[in-house]
């Protein structure tokens, strides 16, 4: 059998070197369909469409496709550094001993990873809802009491109006896919790459659906959407707070093939209501060094000093700082978001602070007591 080498990738799916990813993809996907074996029945079709599917497998991934010309270009260290081993640009230890100049462990990524196109237009029929649309618009005070009208202008995936979202012109129903048969996977021989033999790897046409759109809208690709600017008018309802939302059902992005449209939800924002992150973070430490504060002004009453104590509040000092240096606001609502953070901190240092506390009650019951008989306890100590 060939080896990579000595195999023309770009003319066996008959593509020039320069081609970009998706027409290597586009080529594939001609050539698999009229060969493969199920199709056609020329004694060479199998072999030609393992053939294809190999070439497919590494010019479709950039990383290995440059490596390959790197090979066939002639030089003995294609894809490595100027010393041999593998470029730091690559990575690439191989399970088998050596190194793989293919990657991580296996010469086209995990087995079943499969690849994915960056764009998306193609045959493949896959119905996924749409994701929300998140935006965020600041108000002021007034207009937090009062409500207020704002108008927004954002981009989303709309609804394909040529073939109405199922990504087809005439046809509603998809079809089984003619490359893997509905399978959703294709076999690639890697008989020449080391000896590995077969590996499955994802449909390229259907992209693991083992389906696909029977006559592909030419506007939206055959995804039933395309990408637009869409102006929504946001009534933000009187008595807003910051972190309140204003949901838009149905103005998020449109689903694939047919499928609902997630929402467009207006974030409010009200900036005299809202933390800084170093404020919040300040709150937090003085939560959370609080109860060692007190347990140390305990401590200290009882005679232990006042090293803790000073410690503590070195650390409380440090949090209050940072609380103050971005400004204290006077709504009660700032107020009541500062305390919510500290009261994060608070929890996890109570926790802490009764942890210690039990830990070091045991530890001084231990050395109060003493093991029998080695003079370490109270009586023991008195009758010497």
């Amino acid at each position: 059998m060939a080896s990579m080498n000595e195999k023309d990738y770009y003319a066996i799916l008959g593509v020039d070197k320069d081609a970009s990813t998706d027409d290597i993809r586009k080529a594939f996907q001609q050539k698999a369909r009229k060969l493969h074996p199920d199709v056609n029945k020329a004694p060479d079709a199998e072999e030609r469409f393992k053939e294809v599917s190999e070439a497919y497998a590494v010019l479709s991934d950039p990383q290995k496709r440059k490596r390959y010309d790197a090979m066939r270009s002639g030089s003995p260290f294609g894809g490595y550094g100027s010393t041999g081993a593998p470029s730091t640009q690559y990575g690439g230890g191989y399970a088998g001993g050596g190194y793989d100049p293919f990657g991580w462990g296996f010469p086209f990524g995990a087995p079943g990873g499969g690849f994915r196109r960056t764009t998306r237009s193609s045959r493949s029929y896959n119905p996924r809802a749409g994701k929300d649309v998140v935006y965020t618009v600041d108000i002021s005070d007034d207009e937090a009491v009062k409500g207020t009208r704002r108008g927004v202008t954002f981009q989303r995936y709309a609804t394909c109006d040529v073939c109405h979202g199922s990504g087809s012109v005439a046809h509603s129903e998809p079809e089984t896919c003619p490359t893997c048969h509905g399978t959703g996977h294709i076999d690639v021989d890697l008989g020449s790459f080391f000896g590995i033999g077969y590996m499955q790897m994802e449909c390229p046409e259907c992209e693991g659906s083992g389906k696909v759109v029977s006559d592909p809208c030419g506007h939206c690709g055959g995804s039933g959407r395309v990408l637009t600017a869409t102006e929504v008018v946001v009534d933000i309802p009187a008595g807003s707070h910051d972190g309140d939302e204003v949901r838009l059902k149905g103005m998020g992005n449109a689903g694939t093939n047919g499928r609902e449209s997630g929402d467009f939800v207006c974030r409010v924002g009200v900036p005299s209501e809202r933390l800084t992150g170093r404020q919040a973070a300040g709150m937090q430490l003085i939560g959370f060094f609080l109860p060692f504060l007190v347990t140390a002004i305990i401590e200290a009453a009882q005679g232990f000093g006042l090293s803790s104590v000073i410690l503590d509040a070195v650390f409380l000092i440090v949090g209050g700082f940072m609380v103050v240096r971005d400004g204290v606001k006077k709504s009660r609502r700032w107020w009541r978001n500062a305390w919510y953070s500290m009261r994060g901190g608070l929890t996890f240092g109570l926790l802490l602070a009764v942890l210690f506390g039990l830990m070091t009650s045991c530890s001084m019951q231990a050395y109060t007591a003493g093991p029998r008989g080695t003079g370490l306890g109270g009586s023991s100590l008195s009758n010497v």
